[in-house]
């Protein structure tokens, strides 16, 4: 694919960040973006230029009826200079395969990482360098034709941002508190909540913010049919450990298949440890908690990497996980993990690809 590239004029760069534990997450965003756009069944237009804001009309159809599709990655600074992608590859079929379920035009798999090698290598100065730290990668496509009607559109924006970041959680790696919803739902079986879409994030917010509200990290969701088996945080999917066992929802058709997920399944075996997919209950969880059969529990994404949960709120009473510490395969699986995402350690998988240097 051939992209274009906009020179800045130096007058035109933002200012860099100065103290990376300022970074906090999505709030600082690159000098630079790519955008390519599709009409007459064709993406064109690929390149790479100055970060600015969108003109659309107000009848495009992704203000009416929601056609938008996004991915979240990051990219690394190792310790030598390196610059990492954590499985790009899984990124971007998954975006495509979001693309599919929403009627929305695909992208051939080797462009879009073109799009996005590209884009950080000539944003690789923003990449910080700190302990915890990274660039966020946010590719998405959004709807843009001009008109009302419930049918797909013609034409289509796609565009990557970037944006150093610190840690997920100001606390950083400390277990955090989940409120386990049983009136609102996410997403059901046959929906789209196995895709990334904005609309699923829409409809867990009220939830969200009454947990917030309540002194809660996020919320843990239940099925929509039964609302009895936990599927996934709002931001991760869920890990219990039983000893040496972990234990996680079986993806159902309403919950995101998360690479991290996948990676922790992996990783878990590669450890010694059993890994295994289930549907589980509920009260199933609460009860194990409660005897102690549940050692440990956490939560796994691209954000947060791994994230450990201390305790669980169900109907108003709290069940607290490992006295609310950190567990020692949660901290096992975090460590490795981490350090293979930042070259520090052997990746025995190929998940990690280099594509230049600071």
């Amino acid at each position: 694919m051939k992209i274009t590239e906009e020179k800045l004029q130096e007058q035109e760069l933002k200012a860099k960040f100065q103290d990376a534990s300022q970074l906090g997450f999505g709030r600082i965003f690159t000098d630079r973006m790519f955008t390519m756009r599709y009409a007459n069944n064709e993406w064109t237009e690929a390149k790479i230029e100055k970060y600015k804001n969108f003109t659309l009309d107000p009848s495009a159809c992704v203000f009416h009826y929601s056609q938008e599709i996004f991915e979240g990655m990051k990219a690394y600074a190792a310790e030598d200079g390196r610059i990492l992608l954590f499985r790009p590859e899984q990124n971007v079929r998954r975006m495509n395969n979001s693309a599919a379920r929403l009627v929305m035009p695909t992208i051939p798999e080797e462009d879009m990482l073109q799009a996005i090698e590209e884009l950080v290598l000539a944003e690789k100065n923003w990449i910080p360098r700190a302990a915890g730290t990274s660039m966020y990668i946010r590719p998405t496509m959004i709807a843009t034709e001009a008109f009302l009607g419930v049918h797909p559109s013609a034409e289509y924006t796609f565009f990557v941002i970037l944006s150093p970041v610190g840690a997920y959680y100001k606390g950083g790696f400390q277990p955090v508190k989940l409120y386990v919803e049983d009136t609102f739902v996410r997403a059901a079986v046959g929906g789209v909540g196995d895709i990334k879409t904005g609309g699923n994030y829409a409809a867990s917010l009220m939830a969200g913010y009454r947990a917030q509200q309540k002194g809660f990290s996020q919320v843990l969701w239940l099925d929509a049919k039964e609302r009895k088996y936990v599927e996934e945080v709002g931001a991760m999917n869920m890990f219990f450990v039983y000893g040496n066992k972990l234990v996680t929802p079986a993806l159902s058709g309403s919950i995101l298949p998360g690479i991290t997920r996948a990676s922790v399944l992996e990783l878990a075996k590669h450890l010694g440890l059993t890994a295994e997919e289930r549907t589980i209950s509920i009260d199933e969880v609460i009860e194990d908690i409660a005897t102690g059969a549940i050692t440990e529990a956490f939560g796994s994404g691209t954000a947060a990497v791994i994230s450990p949960v201390g305790s669980l709120t169900f109907k108003e009473k709290e069940y607290v996980i490992n006295n609310n510490q950190v567990g020692p395969n949660t901290q096992h699986l975090y460590d490795t993990l981490v350090n293979i995402q930042y070259g520090r350690q052997e990746d025995p998988f190929g998940w990690v690809k280099e594509i230049g240097r600071l």
